[in-house]
């Protein structure tokens, strides 16, 4: 079964199922009662990280079949979007976020929780890798990275809405406050008027750092994943 993409498509499904299956149902609740809080993230955190590990393997065993002919032009999209993408991580990366593992006690401190980016977006990581991952299936147009990608986006991008209902459930009234204040998809608090961009907060160094992060990927992609990102 290895060296296929019925192989792929399983490793895909697993790394779903170990995320969606166990953070954002009951069953955390339950291993966190028998383990313990850490021992739980220790195990969950090894767990996934065989589940990353397998999927990337089974990619890179899995037959070349392609869905779309590839075209100069969609190569302008990962250009385009990585970059913002990028942000978005740094900016999430670095911003104290309410939604973020063991920081849930932002929202009862003395300190305004909507700040900087989460002002654009609750989940700016999740956002980040779910661009990403989007931007990288528009130019390979075949099965095996269409599954990969696709696998990374719906983690992502699915994942922003299940954390948002589990921490709604979790957190009540403390959680409707600050959900109020802000929006999962991006601009759309701001756009609504129930929030408003306050670039300061955000400050130059963030976009500065991912477009440093990006030069570096475009100037190694070639050697690290044998092909280059750039259109021409």
């Amino acid at each position: 079964m290895t060296g296929t993409i019925a192989h792929l498509s399983a490793a895909g499904l697993f790394l779903l199922l170990t995320h969606f299956g166990i953070s954002s149902t009951p069953l955390r609740a339950a291993l966190v009662g028998r383990l313990g809080e850490k021992p739980y993230l220790g195990l969950y955190s090894l767990l996934s990280a065989l589940a990353f590990w397998w999927l990337v393997a089974a990619y890179n065993a899995a037959p070349h079949v392609p869905v779309w002919p590839p075209a100069g032009g969609l190569a302008w999209v990962p250009v385009l979007m990585v970059p913002v993408a990028l942000f978005l991580l740094v900016a999430g990366l670095s911003t104290p976020n309410p939604t973020s593992v063991g920081q849930e006690k932002l929202l009862s401190g003395d300190r305004e929780p909507v700040r900087g980016i989460l002002r654009v977006t609750r989940n700016p990581f999740l956002w980040g890798v779910g661009l990403w991952a989007v931007a990288h299936m528009v130019p390979n147009g075949d099965l095996a990275s269409l599954i990969l990608f696709g696998t990374l986006a719906l983690l992502a991008l699915g994942g922003s809405v299940l954390i948002d209902a589990k921490l709604a459930r979790r957190l009540g009234a403390e959680w409707d406050r600050y959900a109020a204040r802000t929006s999962n998809l991006p601009f759309a608090a701001i756009l609504a008027g129930r929030q408003s961009l306050v670039w300061k907060e955000i400050g130059w160094w963030r976009p500065a750092v991912a477009l440093l992060v990006y030069g570096g990927l475009l100037h190694l992609h070639r050697m690290l994943f044998g092909v280059s990102p750039l259109p021409w």
